[in-house]
């Protein structure tokens, strides 16, 4: 069997940024390093921008078909998971673009998203998102306003609530969608943050505090 070379790995060492990177077999596109909230449990808010072997620091926004080709082939992967140290959705059209040369490829793609789009946008995103996205991860992260202000610091007023619509909206029209909140953040009630994701029709993952990746 002739082995492929990994275009992630290869990016990793012939160029300055980190564009796409892989753990366990699913390739992470790092789309940009803006994001709407600063989470004070967030690596890169604490003097850190690694994840795994990989420094995720970018020194400028990475060029759409740049990335699509560092992709390749998507099928060699699990999925292509837009996720990398900034909210991926500020880049909405980029995403769109990539995602949709994935689905052409007959690739998988998920998102990893703090569930601020709408509320950034000004409009609903769902439906773009919709044709070509087939799993979505939101961070849901606390149970009430007060504490998700508290460890999120968003950005954007009303960022709660709009979370929780955006939840709801998306288990509506994507088929996999899941609410994730932090296992070890002061206050956080991992069981009442499942029965808010759930009652919106997502599922629900409780991920570690302080595991990257």
């Amino acid at each position: 069997m002739i082995s492929r070379p990994n275009p992630a790995k290869r990016e990793c060492h012939a160029e300055a940024d980190t564009l796409v990177y892989t753990i366990d077999n699913r390739l992470y596109v790092n789309l940009t390093d803006r994001c709407t909230l600063a989470c004070r449990f967030c690596p890169k808010h604490n003097d850190s921008k690694d994840v795994h072997d990989y420094n995720l620091t970018l020194s400028e926004r990475p060029d759409v078909q740049k990335i699509i080709e560092l992709i390749g082939d998507p099928t060699q992967y699990e999925e292509v998971v837009f996720c990398g140290y900034g909210e991926p959705t500020l880049r909405l059209n980029a995403l769109i673009e990539i995602a949709n040369a994935v689905k052409v490829n007959d690739g998988k793609t998920r998102l990893n998203t703090d569930g601020l789009a709408n509320l950034f946008h000004k409009k609903n995103v769902i439906p773009l998102l919709a044709t070509c996205i087939d799993a979505i991860s939101i961070s849901l992260n606390a149970q009430n306003e007060h504490l998700y202000t508290q460890h999120c610091a968003p950005s954007l007023p009303h960022s709660f609530p709009a979370v929780l619509s955006f939840i709801e909206d998306a288990a509506q029209s994507i088929p996999d969608v899941t609410a994730t909140a932090i296992d070890g953040l002061e206050g956080v009630d991992i069981h009442a943050c499942e029965t808010l994701a759930v009652a919106r029709g997502a599922k629900f993952k409780a991920r570690m505090l302080d595991i990257v990746g």
